[in-house]
């Protein structure tokens, strides 16, 4: 495997993607790039009504996430490591789930010629998690904005993530499957997770389901 300098983090909300950025950005004194999904006006309105805001909510976080990725290539230049807790191609996940016909239309219109600038990441982790962590982990950080998320948003989401990464083959992929450990709270969990997107003999696809501890 060639050298490991950008890491993505990808997985359902409330997957810990977040909490393990920050741990590894942490750990190897990376830079780290979080996405500010608060900065979108119209993310809670369209928790509670997902019809009438998806448009608005996709097409502000499709311009976002792209103006905070280009920023990477004048980054890459400075940094050892850069770790970040979603990937520009995730958007396209959200669109297929939330817009309709001619919406994605227009979507696809433009989605194409913002995607070819984008530095593409030496690895990314996807964490995988049933539904139920999922609800457990937003409902444990009750943020506010996600009060209205429904089990069944979740449900849709995580399937969506997994027909996503199980045909995805843009880089090198570590599939996590997370519903036993935990990372956040316990350092071994996540010491060994470290030694696995670290292993110098992974291959270009991998799969890492850890042991569950009694």
């Amino acid at each position: 495997m060639s050298e490991i300098r950008y890491i993505a983090i990808e997985g359902v909300i409330g997957a810990g993607k977040t909490s393990l950025a920050q741990k590894l950005a942490d750990k190897l004194g990376a830079n780290l790039i979080l996405e500010e999904f608060e900065e979108n006006p119209f993310l809670e309105k369209f928790y509670e009504d997902r019809r009438r805001f998806a448009f608005q909510t996709q097409m502000f976080f499709l311009i976002n996430r792209y103006k905070q990725q280009l920023q990477l290539n004048q980054q890459e230049l400075f940094s050892k490591y850069i770790v970040s807790d979603y990937i520009f191609e995730k958007d396209r996940i959200f669109a297929y789930l939330n817009l309709s016909g001619d919406e994605i239309k227009l979507y696809e219109s433009i989605f194409p010629l913002l995607e070819r600038d984008i530095p593409k990441p030496d690895l990314v982790i996807f964490l995988q998690s049933g539904t139920d962590r999922l609800l457990s982990n937003v409902k444990t950080r009750a943020r506010k904005i996600e009060t209205n998320l429904t089990r069944g948003y979740l449900s849709e989401l995580s399937e969506a993530y997994n027909n996503f990464f199980f045909k995805y083959s843009n880089t090198p992929l570590l599939i996590v499957n997370t519903n036993d450990i935990d990372f956040v709270n316990r350092e071994e969990d996540f010491e060994e997770l470290y030694i696995q997107i670290f292993r110098e003999d992974r291959g270009f696809i991998e799969y890492f389901n850890p042991e569950v501890k009694s």
